[in-house]
């Protein structure tokens, strides 16, 4: 192994920032290793060389993909250059599967091993897909199902248990409300829009008007938001908007508005009754409802592997219908919430124990031993 094995780690966006962050951290406290990276500043905090913001390049959806594809081709060349000059060791792809596809092909094909963390969710929306995953060395899996599923389709996937799961214990519930300067006796309604300026921009407005129609119902209601600084929130009214860590406003809520994907497994970890909501672009609906083939876009629903939390999708996302189905979860002791709690404690049990970057890094350390001993 070289003395000072050299690693890239990729990192399109925030989530994937913190999640490359931690395996970096890892590798540090067992290696004396160079890193650099194109990510932002959880990477950057982590004693990586950042080369290229990922600020510059992170979107969503399949529209708003397009207008960023000419900045992405030319961060890939400039990627696969450093690979062919023998700049690197190993790459450590985080999440990001548009960006990262491509990049995986790019740097196998000069045979540099590739360790893929946090994989697409080619399952849900194209199966036929997964050879495009041939060229990745190792797929490190954060899902309890995908291992098997990959495997199945001939890629060497691990499942190394969900990062969620390393976040620090909760405050209380009191704690947590006067935290966010709220009363600890009235009920909470936790709004959880996303922390990308377009998730918030689509599903603000319709959050804002359900959270308005509950409180008309039970005026005891107090409302706060798990703000963002990239978010807008016009006429929050009195809504209050928390801009700090977001585990607040999960601990302080009694039931929550949830957009669709992670944020319904960091509601499952408190143990935060839910409705899930899910909008996009039309024309990247339309597109990507054809692609599903999956029976439900929630996370905690698709790994319960039943109905856990109750799902609205684009039109369906009404202020009316969110309204009707989080009012009884804000009652602990109605039916509704009862048992959707013990659907989100099944959900707890499947994420796996602590560790997960730990896993990572370990296999990392695997890849880099056999390219020295290749």
């Amino acid at each position: 192994m070289n003395p000072r094995p050299r690693i890239y780690i990729s990192a399109g966006e925030p989530s994937g920032d913190a999640h490359g962050a931690a395996v970096a951290s890892a590798l540090r406290r067992r290696l004396d290793v160079q890193i650099e990276a194109f990510g932002g500043p959880a990477l950057e905090a982590a004693g990586a060389t950042v080369l290229d913001r990922m600020e510059q390049y992170s979107v969503m959806g399949f529209v708003e993909a397009l207008w960023k594809l000419p900045a992405h081709f030319r961060l890939l060349g400039r990627v696969r250059a450093a690979f062919r000059a023998g700049r690197y060791d190993l790459a450590i792809l985080v999440d990001y599967p548009g960006y990262h596809l491509r990049a995986a092909a790019a740097v196998a094909k000069v045979g540099v091993p590739v360790l893929y963390y946090i994989a697409p969710q080619i399952w849900a929306w194209a199966p036929g897909r997964v050879r495009r995953l041939a060229c990745v060395r190792r797929l490190a899996v954060i899902l309890p199902f995908e291992e098997a599923f990959f495997r199945e389709h001939g890629v060497a996937a691990t499942f190394v248990g969900h990062p969620l799961c390393d976040r620090p214990p909760l405050p209380t519930r009191e704690e947590a409300r006067r935290g966010v300067g709220l009363d600890p006796a009235r009920p909470v309604l936790g709004l959880f829009p996303g922390s990308r300026a377009q998730e918030v921009k689509r599903l603000w407005p319709v959050f804002r008007d359900a959270a308005a129609a509950v409180v008309a119902q039970r005026a005891e209601v107090q409302v706060v938001v798990a703000g963002t600084p990239r978010g807008s929130y016009p006429a929050a009214g009195p809504t209050r908007i928390h801009d700090g860590n977001p585990l607040a406003v999960f601990a302080a809520a009694d039931a929550g508005l949830c957009k669709s994907g992670t944020t319904t497994l960091e509601a499952a970890l408190a143990d935060l009754p839910m409705v899930i909501a899910y909008r996009s672009h039309p024309v990247s609906f339309a597109i990507g409802i054809r692609l599903l083939r999956v029976p439900h876009v929630g996370l905690v629903n698709l790994i319960a592997g039943q109905e856990v939390a109750p799902e609205f999708l684009q039109g369906a996302a009404t202020a009316a219908s969110l309204a009707a189905a989080v009012l009884p979860l804000l009652d602990p002791r109605s039916e509704a919430a009862r048992r959707q709690r013990a659907g989100l404690a099944l959900v707890r049990e499947r994420l796996g124990p602590p560790g997960a970057a730990d896993r990572v890094a370990s296999i990392a350390l695997e890849l880099l031993g056999d390219a020295a001993l290749g």
